[in-house]
């Protein structure tokens, strides 16, 4: 067993300084007036939008920070930079027995990624989100100055950082926790017809210890399948879903699964209730290559290609557990498009992004997000806006990934302006990386 970190020493920590002071020195001698964002080697994970106004910004280019800086096998952490995508991750610490606590579903988001837009994955329902797992971040701001933050030590931008989408600073490096993972995982579907089972189920796990990890489909009001995984250290056997069938195509058929520990993460990275191609034919020929990081490079690179209008709705809604019944209900009766991925998110603090209003009279422990992904608009319907407005009625929201159509009173009834601005004075005085409004509901609109 290892009894001391495993980093590159040195030149490693001398490698990233300098590519630190490469950025922060680029920042400091701009002479343009903004606004800009971020390049990075791996696609974007937010949803591909057609007049997205972001793409003719001034690019800092962070594909460089992509290094995983220590591993210490004893205390479990991991330092990385936040280009580095959670796939080198976890091929880095999974020869150690380690994984992190959350790796979200597709193999190149990011871990800067996953901290500025809210990834979650199916121990989210004891571990909450990936920013819930960090210890400790680095942030260039928008004049070229390097903060160190933690829940000690700059709390306040430690917290906001999570969902800002870029707009606050740059992240340069993240250390967050790791858990100890078996060589396997063995995956047990429950199907329950009715949402009341399926919820006490969740509920069950949720309050007992033993079950690793949690998620589940929603495929109609009657048939609700909750898939539970543990680690184990001897398979029967494994699948792989890398070819012909897709993993999401099997959990409402097969009870039981067994994957290498490596595959469950990554289980959804073809698609997490739908792959692509359908043909059988089409899909033995080309269904290898066709997953997450190939069809979102082609979305961005041919941009005229995605819809002007209507386009398909991509979204992941936050619900209190309390009134998921009340959501569910009206969703069968309004949208009826599935299946619906559900992943539990347990409540690890009252975020300070969010408003005292909105968390006024919370007092659910535990969320459903439910993603709904590639439902078609029905021609005069906006439907990201109706699920807005559903979300008012029952105290949810949503992350800013996809398309946003909050006017700016009701945006920042929501999301925190006071913690929000506090923050940005100090690491963007300027709005150079502009705010968090404008960009995820103007911009990316084209507006």
């Amino acid at each position: 067993m290892l009894t001391e970190s495993v980093s590159g020493g040195p030149r490693t920590v001398s490698l990233h300084e300098a590519k630190v002071e490469a950025i922060a020195r680029q920042l400091r001698q701009r002479k343009g007036t903004g606004p800009a964002s971020f390049k990075k080697k791996s696609p974007p994970h937010s949803v591909p939008k057609r007049f997205d106004s972001r793409r003719r910004d001034e690019k800092v280019d962070l594909g460089d920070l992509d290094a995983i800086l220590d591993i210490d096998p004893v205390g479990m952490t991991c330092t990385a930079e936040p280009a580095a995508t959670f796939d080198a991750v976890v091929r880095a610490t999974l020869p150690h027995g380690l994984v992190p606590f959350i790796v979200p579903e597709h193999k190149t988001i990011t871990l800067g990624g996953a901290i500025a837009g809210c990834s979650i994955e199916s121990m989210s329902f004891r571990q909450g989100g990936f920013h819930d797992t960090c210890l400790e971040y680095e942030v260039i701001t928008a004049k070229g100055d390097v903060l160190r933050c933690s829940p000690k030590e700059e709390p306040l931008l430690f917290q906001m950082m999570h969902g800002s989408f870029g707009t606050l600073g740059i992240l340069s490096k993240v250390r967050f926790k790791l858990t100890r993972a078996a060589p396997y995982v063995r995956v047990t579907n429950e199907t329950h017809s009715t949402l009341e089972s399926f919820q006490q189920a969740i509920w069950h796990h949720f309050q007992e210890p033993g079950a690793d990890y949690l998620d589940g489909q929603i495929f109609s009001p009657t048939k609700h399948v909750l898939c539970v995984g543990h680690f184990v250290d001897r398979a029967p056997y494994v699948s792989r879903y890398e070819w012909l069938t897709a993993y999401c195509e099997t959990i409402p058929r097969r009870s039981e699964d067994y994957l290498t520990t490596y595959d469950y993460l990554f289980r959804y990275n073809r698609g997490v209730t739908h792959a692509r191609p359908q043909n059988l034919v089409a899909r033995a020929l080309f269904g290898k290559f066709i997953h997450s990081d190939s069809v979102l490079r082609t979305a961005n690179r041919f941009t005229q290609l995605l819809p002007k209008k209507d386009p398909p709705v991509i979204v992941d809604v936050f619900i209190p557990f309390s009134r998921s019944a009340d959501f569910m209900d009206w969703y069968h009766r309004e949208m009826r498009h599935y299946p619906v991925w559900c992943v539990p998110f347990r409540r690890t603090r009252d975020y300070e992004w969010l408003t005292p209003q909105w968390w006024a009279g919370m007092n659910d422990p535990l969320f459903l997000d439910l993603a709904v992904y590639g439902m078609p608009q029905p021609p005069g319907r906006n439907v990201y806006k109706e699920l807005e407005d559903e979300l008012q009625r029952v105290n949810g929201t949503k992350t800013l990934i996809s398309y946003n159509y909050y006017d700016e009173q009701t945006f920042w009834s929501i999301w925190n302006r006071e913690t929000y601005q506090a923050v940005k004075q100090r690491t963007d005085p300027d709005n150079l990386f502009r705010d968090l409004y404008v960009k995820t509901c103007k911009a990316a609109l084209g507006l």
